[in-house]
């Protein structure tokens, strides 16, 4: 973690052109001079596009009326976690909307529990939403290991602006202090280019992730969705991108030991999108594993990417990826924090550490 003034993060995410390229090229020396030059991979799988919430900004939001809602079976979920044990990831993440109800968490539980026991080195992390503390403990000792809730905006006053009244901004950096002080490694991010949210804002969302002591983060873009009431009344694709990449940047040079991945939404707006992130910094992708049928039903934002189903054909493009960009492909390798692991667990929980594999 280093010393960098909002100043100087101002200065990193107004830098285009030659400036940009001389920029996201520091960024990923960094990366691999403190965490190495390793793609990690988290086969992702979106249980369920049910959500309580009314985001102003999301698709799968509870009011959107044009959405066809599913959650997959245990017995599917199993199904696409054997596959991606099969082509070698060491990682899986089970995302979905967010709920509260005992049957829900019960769901997210046995989950955790059945994939565990079949296959005991895969390290699991959970993208399911706000919970109670007792909620999270028990996915914890089920098995869970990481957790990503997001923020998406560390500016309590535009966090308000994208929610509804019922949710709440302290309530969700509460959940983020509970997650760490459970022992989870614990990742947010933020959304960049909403509207009324200018670099200075950004600069404040990178000393927020600092001050909170992340683990890990996955920030993009904000992309509208047809479905859903947020405007932004001047939004230019090309600033989308173009400050997405630089928070990466001085994300990767002020948590210089994190792991950031380079998010989908970001081949949203280009198709080199994920590429882009990776030489800017990134170090984590997330290949979807979503059954075809249903991965058009968990679309958060327009025009999100539906990648190939063809598993040959993936781990092909994923090799292929990281070669275009220099860096080494790390299948069958979990990819845990490096911050995570000199963080340590906090003091009430030495000697139950789980082990953290390379």
């Amino acid at each position: 973690m280093t010393s960098t003034s909002k100043k100087e993060i101002i200065e990193i995410l107004s830098l285009r052109n030659k400036e940009q390229i001389e920029l996201h090229k520091k960024a990923s020396l960094k990366r691999n001079e403190v965490i190495g030059n390793n793609i990690f991979f988290r086969g992702l799988i979106e249980a369920s596009n049910i959500c309580k919430n009314d985001c102003f900004y999301c698709g799968i939001r509870q009011s959107n009326k044009n959405l066809m809602n599913y959650e997959l079976s245990e017995n599917e979920i199993l199904e696409i976690a054997e596959t991606i044990n099969e082509l070698g990831f060491s990682s899986i993440v089970i995302q979905s909307g967010e709920r509260q109800n005992k049957e829900f968490t019960s769901y997210i539980n046995n989950l955790i529990k059945k994939i565990k026991s079949s296959y005991p080195q895969m390290v699991i992390t959970l993208s399911v939403g706000e919970q109670t503390e007792e909620t999270y403990k028990e996915f914890y000792n089920s098995g869970a290991e990481r957790y990503l809730l997001r923020i998406e905006s560390s500016q309590k006053d535009l966090y308000e602006k994208i929610h509804p009244s019922d949710m709440s901004f302290d309530n969700r950096i509460k959940c983020l202090d509970s997650l760490k002080t459970i022992g989870f490694q614990v990742g947010t991010g933020v959304m960049i280019h909403l509207p009324e949210q200018g670099i200075d804002n950004l600069a404040n969302d990178i000393l927020f992730l600092r001050g909170l002591d992340i683990d890990m983060c996955g920030m993009g873009p904000y992309i509208p969705h047809e479905d859903a009431p947020l405007i932004h009344q001047n939004y230019d694709k090309s600033k989308a991108i173009n400050l997405s990449l630089n928070m990466i940047s001085a994300l990767r040079l002020t948590m210089t030991d994190i792991n950031i991945a380079a998010t989908t939404a970001l081949e949203a707006l280009s198709p080199e999108g994920r590429k882009m992130g990776l030489n800017a910094g990134a170090n984590i992708i997330m290949p979807q594993f979503s059954p075809e049928k249903t991965r058009v039903n968990y679309r958060l934002y327009d025009n999100k990417p539906i990648h190939t189903v063809d598993n040959k054909k993936l781990i092909e493009e994923l090799k292929t990826l990281a070669e275009s960009c220099k860096m080494n492909a790390a299948f069958n390798e979990p990819g845990n924090s490096l911050h995570f692991k000199k963080r340590g667990l906090p003091q009430s929980l030495k000697g139950t550490e789980k082990t953290l594999n390379d």
